[in-house]
């Protein structure tokens, strides 16, 4: 009963065989290229210390420590993910894991801070050649039976690694130098170039067409000057400056130039039909609002634990365990639910559970046990799980397998934008709630001190420190002051969170139709077997 397989299969029996240990290397190269994208939080603090200690990095350059990285990243995803399909994805993602390597080194030896932010810019470069090609090499090594499965696992490495990089940044930091941060990718480097080239099969499309230099071009700058924007934006925490609003309009502009260029060129770099699959365009939709809820409210909470509870970065990376634990257990899984229940059920109950968790924060205070906020990560990692593996294998799966690098370049491309969108607008709703509840508490304040205690809880708390006995009294209050604009930000990002509840109760598809008995016996059997 198992012939009737045989004929679709196109993935050779030895590829076929090795397919889980194949995964578990992809995972490995994205582990640290996640993993990184949020270690470099923990050690802010030390790198802001005058030398030998740190850099002397001001708050500016810490932002742009940070900013360098996910503006490249970002900005040549989907280039990268073009590539990958035109000269081979292991290629393509042996070039990346190398460059990041590189960039690791480079980091964590850097003389200043303007070295750290050119050299995290270079590890950015590594970084967008790496994640859409892991998500590529994986539908070219997996049957379509069983890419839901593996792709659960896969998104569960990316929660994983979101989670414990703060765990990780801290536990370094309490034993070497903050360099430390960095070089601790090389030798995973090292270990998943010398892996990949042995297991990892090459894959390409077979028919890429003629190069689109002026597609490419127009998406990298577009996409760049979107991003720089956006994160211009929530820096100023204000979105209506002129450098903010015309850099954000100007990208939009040439989004839509290259959309345009694209439906009438006859070589594209994207096929815009795609967007017309509305199952394809709400999934890759609600992969920006989850990261945009998501990467807004992991920005304050961080603020919460230590400015608020004062907890330590380590201790704040351990709080967030439960959210990894979450995605590692249920990601794998959820294919099971999607079987029964279908995509639309199960992501619907996914987008209310993160809505829910997000909304949680509206009602935490400053004695809340401490329990509910751990129990509110694993439910907002459960949350997670069950819309980001369906979202993804509805993605992946609207298109040819010949095109999985640029549908995972798209799907990475909505998701650092709705992150860095997350992060920028919610900071923004952060900021401005928390100066105009705190600013009654600062008339005692020299102007200018009042203007810069102004900008945040640290802030106002930096100069309380300095004010010696005097500043205590500013500490109620800038805690007050924080959690009622803690409880403002939950809720908008709540909001955005239902949106996404509409958007997956509307247009995602229902259950699969039962399969007819000859197939059902069929899928049981590996192909090739």
């Amino acid at each position: 009963m198992s012939t009737p397989a045989l004929p679709s299969s196109r993935i050779p029996e030895a590829v076929h065989r090795r397919r889980w240990v194949i995964l578990w290397v992809l995972m490995l190269s994205l582990l640290i290229v996640v993993l990184d994208n949020s270690i470099l939080n923990v050690a802010i603090k030390t790198i802001s210390t005058p030398a030998p200690t740190g850099l002397g990095a001001t708050q500016s350059e810490l932002e742009w420590a940070i900013n360098s990285y996910t503006l490249v990243f970002a900005g040549l995803l989907f280039t990268a993910g073009l590539l990958g399909d035109r000269l081979g994805r292991k290629k393509v993602l042996l070039a990346g894991l190398a460059v990041f390597g590189i960039g690791s080194a480079l980091a964590a030896f850097s003389g200043s801070a303007g070295q750290l932010i050119a050299f995290r810019a270079l590890m950015g470069v590594g970084a967008a050649f790496v994640m859409p090609a892991t998500l590529a090499v994986l539908m070219n090594v997996f049957e379509r039976e069983e890419q839901p499965k593996a792709i659960g696992f896969w998104a569960g490495g990316v929660g994983l690694a979101i989670a414990i990089g703060p765990v990780t940044g801290g536990l370094l930091l309490d034993h070497f130098w903050w360099g430390s941060v960095f070089l601790v990718n090389v030798p995973i480097v090292v270990l998943a170039l010398g892996l990949m080239l042995w297991l990892v099969p090459d894959s390409r499309d077979p028919k890429p067409g003629r190069i689109d230099p002026v597609g490419v071009m127009l998406s990298v700058v577009g996409l760049v000057l979107l991003v720089y924007g956006i994160i211009k934006g929530g820096q100023l925490a204000d979105f209506t400056e002129p450098q903010v609003w015309a850099t954000i309009a100007v990208g939009l502009a040439v989004l839509v130039g290259f959309v345009v260029f694209e439906k009438r060129s006859d070589h594209p770099s994207i096929d815009i039909t795609y967007f017309r699959n509305k199952v394809f365009s709400a999934a890759i939709g609600v992969v920006a609002l989850v990261f945009f809820s998501l990467m807004g409210v992991t920005f304050f909470s961080v603020f919460y634990t230590q400015s608020v509870r004062g907890y330590s970065a380590l201790e704040t990376g351990l709080l967030m365990l439960p959210l990894a634990v979450a995605q590692t257990v249920f990601a794998p899984r959820v294919r099971l639910l999607v079987d029964r229940f279908g995509h639309k059920a199960t992501t619907t109950a996914g987008m209310l559970i993160m809505a829910g968790t997000l909304a949680v924060f509206a009602a935490l205070e400053a004695d809340t046990p401490i329990w509910i906020l751990e129990v509110d990560f694993f439910l907002m990692g459960a949350g997670m799980a069950h819309v980001m593996t369906p979202t993804s294998v509805v993605i992946m799966q609207s298109v040819p397998r010949e095109k999985a690098g640029s549908a995972s370049a798209l799907s990475n491309t909505f998701r650092q934008i709705g992150g860095a969108l997350g992060v920028a607008v919610l900071g923004s709703v952060l900021s401005t709630a928390y100066r105009n509840d705190i600013e009654d508490s600062l008339g005692a304040l020299p102007t200018g001190l009042r203007h810069t205690a102004g900008e945040s809880i640290e802030a106002t708390l930096g100069i309380a420190g300095k004010l010696g006995p005097r500043g205590e009294l500013l500490v109620g209050p800038a805690d007050d002051a924080f959690l009622h604009a803690m409880h403002v930000t939950a809720l908008w990002a709540a909001a955005v969170a239902l949106i996404g509840t509409v958007v997956v109760a509307r247009y995602m598809p229902g259950k699969a139709p039962a399969p007819q008995e000859g197939r059902e016996e069929s899928e049981l059997v590996p192909a090739g077997e």
